[in-house]
């Protein structure tokens, strides 16, 4: 009985361990452009900020917010990544592993925290893995053309566009149309 219960436990060692080289190779992939500069600012995402807070002053700030952030940012990507340029709307396999690696950090994030170890190395790897998503998001859409402007580009005109208007580009479109006599 407790032989069978320390195979289980080496073979589940063991493919966690496999299942960490896997994703740790995949997200090494280098990016030909920044492309989760435009997914992050269009769709406000805060996984930038919460890494910049862990790289430089070594923290990662209080729980709560970080790992509510960490979720709604997770949940924001996926549904990009699942639906964005993608026919088939599903995910393919390696996302899937990714997913699921993302799934047990934040799993290990929230023991760390309640056993008090240090949650650093942690958080840093699972925005690691939302800018990874939000890197092959963005490669996507930027695959996708519209007359001779790509998607990407466009988003990111609109998005410099609305800096040098001070305003983000649905509250400007918001404010066209109360502005107009007669709108809706």
């Amino acid at each position: 009985m407790s032989v069978a219960i320390l195979i289980m436990i080496v073979s589940t060692v063991i493919l966690l361990f496999c299942l960490q080289a896997v994703c740790q190779k995949r997200l090494q992939r280098q990016f030909t452009t920044e492309f989760h500069k435009a997914i992050v600012s269009n769709n406000r995402l805060e996984f930038p900020l919460i890494r910049k807070g862990v790289e430089e002053f070594g923290s990662s700030g209080e729980y709560l917010h970080l790992s509510m952030t960490l979720r709604s940012d997770f949940l924001a990507v996926t549904y990009l990544l699942k639906n964005a340029s993608n026919i088939d709307q599903r995910f393919n396999p390696i996302d899937e592993l990714l997913i699921l690696h993302f799934r047990i950090l934040f799993a290990s994030l929230v023991t760390r925290h309640w056993l008090r170890l240090p949650e650093n190395s942690t958080v840093l790897k699972l925005t690691n893995i939302l800018q990874y998503f939000a890197n092959v998001v963005g490669e996507r859409i930027n695959s996708a053309r519209f007359m001779n402007l790509t998607a990407f580009n466009y988003l990111s005109e609109t998005e410099l566009l609305a800096s040098s208007l001070g305003t983000r580009p649905l509250e400007k479109t918001r404010s066209l149309r109360s502005a107009s006599p007669g709108a809706v």
